[in-house]
């Protein structure tokens, strides 16, 4: 089948290494670097999997920036743009979906486009309404940073919603199986569980799962907050909690709070489809990391406070070790430590910052170094949301709640 794909993000970029073991693969990008490093066969994304096939494994991608050529040939155009919270109109800001779509129907409208891209609950109804001579799937991705080809490689599920308010609705089913096989013929596992619904309710599995997991990072948060203010061992509650087998010892570990592309924007837009509807704990996950991040920067100046009243430091620098939020990714939105780095900012105590990934020198006005050595000589305390090794060797100036050296 010859295949689309827009946007080269974790998503689109994994999706397309993925297909191109069968498929011939056009992959769309506005950006011309990420374009040529593809077509040397280098990942413009940090993730193992997806560099490993780029460089050693025979793929029919084709990178691309001329995404009109590249649909007007495909049988089937997945759309995998990024779709950033709005906080002032309280909803995934879908117009790059929207921008593919009339390029889409402008040049080759008997296409099937799955829309891979994170939308709220309603959206490809809406699509549907627009643009009827349309024909929308949507496709729900999860996958991790750092680890996206590996997710898609190794499925939890797969799951294909079809828009019931569309006239091609029957064709579509059909279409939504020859997607989801698509997906089982490029995965290494065997007999993925395969579930097709209405497009709705694909959507508000994407939400629902996300909000899931970021309850559940809320939650060790707390008892991790718990024990910190009470002089308790996190890790052996943690523990003790976890071998009840209805709880288990997975996705534990805790953190400064969630954070990256999906949790927060995901459970920032479920909160706005739910505003009309009685519902409690998917506002209370949302507070509750505010609250996380509040209780971690305290704990902080309290530490710098204390090397300052000690005499150990007249000046104490404070350094962050990495914006990113996932131990194996290069990708720093939305971290939660930026959200400490605010906080920590508004108490009038500056950081050193550590980011090999910025290129720039200055992170919200806080100096960014790529020298590890001269960072850890110049820091008295550092403040690390993911332990790594690198920091071995000057562990008793660590702070992070990073129990289990995990993400």
């Amino acid at each position: 089948m010859s295949i689309a794909i827009a946007g080269t993000g974790y998503v689109g970029l994994s999706l397309a290494v993925l297909l191109a073991q069968h498929n011939e693969v056009s992959v769309v990008d506005v950006v011309p670097e990420k374009i040529e490093m593809l077509k040397s066969g280098k990942s413009p994304i940090a993730d193992e999997e997806i560099e490993d096939y780029l460089a050693h494994r025979q793929l029919r991608l084709i990178p691309t920036l001329d995404a009109r050529k590249a649909y007007a040939d495909a049988e089937m155009v997945i759309i995998a743009t990024p779709t950033d919270y709005d906080p002032d109109k309280l909803f995934f800001d879908t117009s790059h979906v929207e921008e593919v779509v009339d390029l889409v129907l402008e040049s080759n409208p008997e296409a099937v486009m799955v829309i891979k891209s994170t939308v709220p609950v309603g959206c490809i109804r809406g699509l549907t309404e627009r643009y009827p001579e349309g024909r929308f799937l949507f496709s729900p991705e999860f996958l991790r940073e750092g680890r996206a080809l590996y997710d898609n490689l190794h499925p939890s599920r797969i799951i294909v919603g079809v828009p019931s308010e569309s006239p091609f609705s029957s064709e579509l089913r059909v279409q939504a199986r020859r997607f989801a096989a698509l997906l089982e013929e490029a995965a290494l596992d065997e007999a993925t569980p395969v579930l097709i619904m209405r497009a709705t309710e694909a959507e508000a599995v994407k939400l629902f799962a996300n909000t899931y997991l970021a309850l559940r990072v809320s939650y060790f948060n707390e008892l991790d907050t718990y024990a910190a203010a009470n002089g308790l061992d996190a890790s052996r509650i943690i523990e003790g909690v976890g071998l009840d087998p209805r709880i288990g010892s997975h996705y534990n570990n805790p953190s400064f709070g969630y954070g990256g592309y999906c949790l927060p924007k995901d459970t920032k837009q479920l909160l706005a489809n739910s505003r009309s509807i009685p519902q409690d704990i998917i506002g209370a996950i949302v507070e509750a990391n505010r609250t996380r991040k509040d209780f971690i920067a305290d704990e902080i100046s309290l530490r710098v406070n204390e090397l300052m009243h000690s005499g150990a430091a007249s000046r104490p620098v404070m350094g962050v070790y990495r914006l990113t939020m996932k131990s194996e990714s290069d990708n720093f939105r939305s971290s939660s430590v930026q959200g400490i780095l605010r906080r920590l900012s508004e108490k009038g105590i500056p950081a050193l910052v550590y980011e090999p990934a910025l290129a720039s020198g200055e992170f919200f006005g806080n100096e960014v170094i790529r020298d590890l050595a001269s960072f850890k000589e110049r820091c008295d305390i550092i403040v690390a949301n993911r332990w790594s090794d690198d920091l071995a060797d000057v562990a008793d100036k660590v702070y992070t709640r990073d129990l289990f050296k995990r993400d």
